[in-house]
């Protein structure tokens, strides 16, 4: 199957000028104004304002304050696996009552529902301290 012949005609305007003239003009006038940036993209080089800042690997960010990023993480994770630690201690003691209160060969249900929590809690502890 042959495609049909496509082709542009360009008829003269008003001012005498051809279409296709004032075309090639306007590519030349976007070649001027942007045509050095066009060109170092092109090859693969683009300008330095326009390149993104990236910290580099070993540069440790800072907060806005001003403090190390990292710092303030570990301390934030340390605060967080001290408070999981005692609520642990504190579920840990409940459970020990609840099993002193009901007996021997007796357990509450309480005591089971306890038991779970302290699992999640010391899995979380786990995850942040091994973090």
């Amino acid at each position: 199957m042959r495609q049909p012949d496509v082709r542009l005609e360009f008829e003269s305007g008003p001012s005498g000028r051809s279409r296709r003239a004032i075309f090639w003009l306007l590519l030349q006038g976007l070649f001027l104004v942007g045509g050095g940036d066009l060109i170092a993209q092109q090859e693969g080089q683009v300008p330095e304002e326009q390149k993104p800042k990236f910290p580099e690997p070993n540069e440790d960010p800072r907060l806005p304050d001003g403090k190390s990023q990292k710092n303030a993480i570990a301390k934030e994770q340390h605060e967080q696996a001290l408070k999981d630690a005692d609520d642990l201690v504190s579920l840990a003691q409940q459970l020990r009552d609840e099993i002193q209160k009901a007996g021997n060969y007796v357990v509450p249900l309480d005591a089971v529902k306890r038991t779970e929590q302290i699992e999640k809690l010391a899995k979380r502890v786990r995850g942040r301290l091994k973090s």
